[in-house]
C-alpha cells in the first residue's frame, strides 16, 4: 500500500516575482486609466464658465456676451441651464481677438514673451522625495495655460509622475526613444527635442515625457566622461540648454520637474534653470535632508565653476508646500527658514488638502476638478493657496522680463 504523495509546492525566485508584481500593477493601472478617461482613453479639460474666462483674461463678463450674441469670436456651447461655456482653445481664441482689436492692451490679453525677454526655465528641485515637486510642476504649468503663457514640461523623474499626470502612461505610452533622454544620448540615435515633445489635452502645455529609459543618461554620462570621449563644445551639464534653446521660440516657460536625487539629471537642470524652486514639507526630516541636498549641490557647483561653468539665475525661492498653518512644530520650521533666507521664501505657501489629495488620485490637478469632485469650500481654499503661490512665481517672472 502506497503512501500519500507529497506535492512541493513551486517556489517563485525573487526575479520572477518582481517581473510578475511589475506586469500586475502595470496592467491593473492601465485598466483604472482606462476607467478614468473613458471613452477613448485620454483625458479631456473641462469647459470654463463666462465668469471663469473673465477672470482668466479680464474680459469683462459683458463683453463676452455682447460678442457671443454678435457672432464673433468663438461659439460657446450652451449648458442645461442655458449659460455659456468655453474650451481653453476658444478661451486662446478670445485672447487673440482681443489683442487684434485692442493693440494697445494686447500684451494684458495675449502675455506671450516678447522678443528681448528671455525664455523662462523653472527647475522645481529637492533630495527629498515626497516634497511636492511634480504637484508643483503640474500646478504651475496649468495656472501659466490657464493665463495664457506657451508652456512646456520636461518630465526628468523616472518615475514619470509628471507624464501620468498628463495622461501619458509611461510603461504602454512612452516608447524607446520618446523621452528627454534621446534628446541627450550621446550616440547616432540622438533626436531633436521637438520631434519627444507632445501636445496634450492642456491647449498651451506641451509635455516631454518620461520612464525608466532616461536612467540610462545618468549610467552614460560618466562613462562618457571617464573615457573623455564629449568635447568642449558639448559639455555635459550644457547638454539639457542646449536641447531646449532649440525650442525657445515656441514657449515662454519651461518647467523641469526633477528626480529625487542629485544625478546628472538634475545637474543639467539646475545649469540650465533661469529660475529655482526648492519645494520643502515643514517638518524637521525634511528640512534635514534638504540641507544635505543644498550642501552636496554647493560642492557639484564649485566643481562646475572650476570648468568654467557660470550659474545665473533670475531668482531662487523655497517653497513650502503640504503645510498645515495650525501645526505647531510646522509653524517653527515656517518661522525659522523665513528667519534664515527672508526674503528668498516664497510668501504664499501650498496648504494640505484633501482637494489635492483627491485630485492626485484621480490624475488631475485642482484647476480641472469639476462641480461635485470634492467639497466646495475645500476646493476654493486649495485653489486661493496654490494661485497665490503660482501668481507669486509668476510675478518672479515678469520682474525678469522687465514688466511692471
Amino acid at each position: 500500500m502506497s503512501g500519500p504523495v507529497l506535492i512541493t509546492p513551486s517556489v517563485e525566485d525573487a526575479a520572477g516575482k518582481i517581473v510578475r508584481h511589475a506586469q500586475t500593477l502595470s496592467t491593473q493601472l492601465q485598466s483604472i486609466r482606462q476607467r478614468l478617461y473613458m471613452p477613448e482613453g485620454h483625458k479631456d479639460l473641462r469647459p470654463f464658465s463666462t465668469k471663469e474666462v473673465s477672470e482668466l483674461t479680464s474680459i469683462p463678463e459683458s463683453t463676452l456676451k455682447l460678442l457671443s450674441s454678435q457672432g464673433k469670436g468663438p461659439k460657446p456651447a450652451r449648458l442645461d441651464n442655458n449659460h455659456r461655456s468655453y474650451t481653453l482653445s476658444q478661451i486662446n481664441e478670445l485672447r487673440l481677438l482681443m489683442a487684434e482689436q485692442k493693440p494697445a492692451e494686447a500684451l494684458r490679453y495675449l502675455p506671450h514673451r516678447r522678443p528681448n525677454e528671455h525664455l523662462q526655465m523653472l527647475a522645481m528641485v529637492n533630495f527629498k522625495g515626497g516634497s511636492a515637486k511634480t504637484t508643483t510642476s503640474v500646478h504651475l504649468a496649468h495656472y501659466l495655460g490657464l493665463h495664457g503663457y506657451r508652456v512646456l514640461a520636461i518630465d526628468l523623474d523616472p518615475q514619470a509622475s509628471l507624464s501620468a499626470l498628463f495622461g501619458a502612461q509611461p510603461e504602454t505610452e512612452v516608447g524607446a526613444n520618446e523621452t528627454i533622454y534621446a534628446a541627450l544620448r550621446y550616440d547616432h540615435l540622438r533626436r531633436p527635442l521637438h520631434e519627444v515633445i507632445r501636445k496634450t489635452y492642456f491647449p498651451g502645455v506641451d509635455l516631454v515625457p518620461a520612464n525608466i529609459e532616461i536612467m540610462e543618461y545618468e549610467h552614460q554620462t560618466p562613462m562618457v566622461l571617464a573615457n573623455k570621449l564629449i568635447g568642449i563644445e558639448d559639455i555635459f551639464f550644457e547638454r539639457l540648454r542646449l536641447a531646449i534653446e532649440e525650442v525657445k521660440t515656441d514657449y515662454d516657460v519651461v518647467i523641469l520637474d526633477t528626480p529625487p536625487s542629485l544625478g546628472y539629471l538634475t545637474l543639467g537642470a539646475v545649469y540650465a534653470a533661469t529660475g529655482m524652486v526648492f519645494t520643502v514639507h515643514p517638518a524637521m526630516l525634511d528640512v534635514a535632508s534638504m540641507s544635505q541636498f543644498l550642501r552636496m549641490m554647493s560642492d557639484l557647483v564649485d566643481q562646475l565653476t572650476e570648468v568654467g561653468a557660470t550659474l545665473k539665475k533670475d531668482f531662487i525661492r523655497y517653497l513650502f508646500t503640504r503645510h498645515d498653518p495650525n501645526d505647531q512644530p510646522q509653524a517653527q520650521i515656517v518661522a525659522m527658514l523665513r528667519l534664515l533666507f527672508e526674503t528668498d521664501v516664497l510668501v504664499p505657501t501650498v496648504l494640505e488638502s484633501t482637494a489635492v489629495e483627491a485630485a492626485g488620485l484621480a490624475k488631475r490637478s485642482l484647476y480641472e476638478l469639476e462641480r461635485g469632485q470634492v467639497g466646495a469650500d475645500t476646493v476654493r481654499r486649495a485653489r486661493e493657496s496654490m494661485d497665490a503661490v503660482n501668481a507669486q512665481i509668476l510675478e518672479l517672472m515678469k520682474q525678469s522680463w522687465g514688466r511692471s
